[in-house]
């Protein structure tokens, strides 16, 4: 039997402070398969995003590690993300929505000390209507955000933390501590 391929530490620890992450309870981590042939060692999680018991948002994280570094890259880690979410079509029409979804991801990186440079990616913005045997809702809105940037050290918690924030603003959460307003009904009223 083969000995077991030692890992580089840097990727040891940046795993490390991914999976010692606990996010906000509306949010479901689980480690997935990696891409293989985008850097020489990857790790992946997958998120889903729950209001009131409803999916409104995915994404998936993807860590890159290449010991060699990356021109492109600016160093040796990376890390790549996909977020997804269905919006209401006033809000995915607004011509604003791709520099607001942008910030999410920039402010929630500051917000939790996540240090990292070489920050690049898209925002699309979608409208779908729905003809003949698919008919349904008269148009739906999704915002996906498309985003990659290098981590400033192999501590990640801040980094997934702030992953996790994007996800939130992302799907529409209140703050972590604020309630929602729920519609109350009179008493009496069915």
């Amino acid at each position: 039997m083969a000995p077991p391929i030692a890992l580089p530490e840097t990727f040891v620890r940046a795993v490390a402070g991914l999976r010692s992450v606990t996010p906000r309870a509306e949010i479901a981590l689980e480690e997935v398969g990696a891409p293989q042939r985008l850097a020489p060692y990857a790790f992946a999680l997958s998120a889903t995003v729950l209001r009131d018991d409803d999916e409104v948002a995915t994404g998936r994280l993807i860590l890159l590690h290449d010991p060699a570094g990356h021109e492109a890259w600016r160093g040796t880690l990376r890390l790549v993300t996909y977020v997804t979410a269905e919006l209401e079509v006033d809000l995915a029409a607004d011509p604003l929505l791709p520099g607001v979804g942008w910030t999410w991801l920039i402010d929630a990186l500051e917000a939790h000390d996540a240090r990292y440079r070489a920050a690049g990616g898209t925002i699309t913005q979608t409208l779908s209507t729905k003809f003949g045997e698919l008919a349904g809702p008269p148009a739906a809105g999704d915002i996906e955000i498309r985003a990659s940037w290098t981590p400033l050290g192999d501590d990640l918690a801040p980094h997934l933390e702030a992953w996790c924030a994007l996800l939130a603003s992302t799907a529409g959460l209140p703050p972590p501590g604020v309630t929602a307003l729920s519609e109350r009904r009179p008493a009496g009223a069915a």
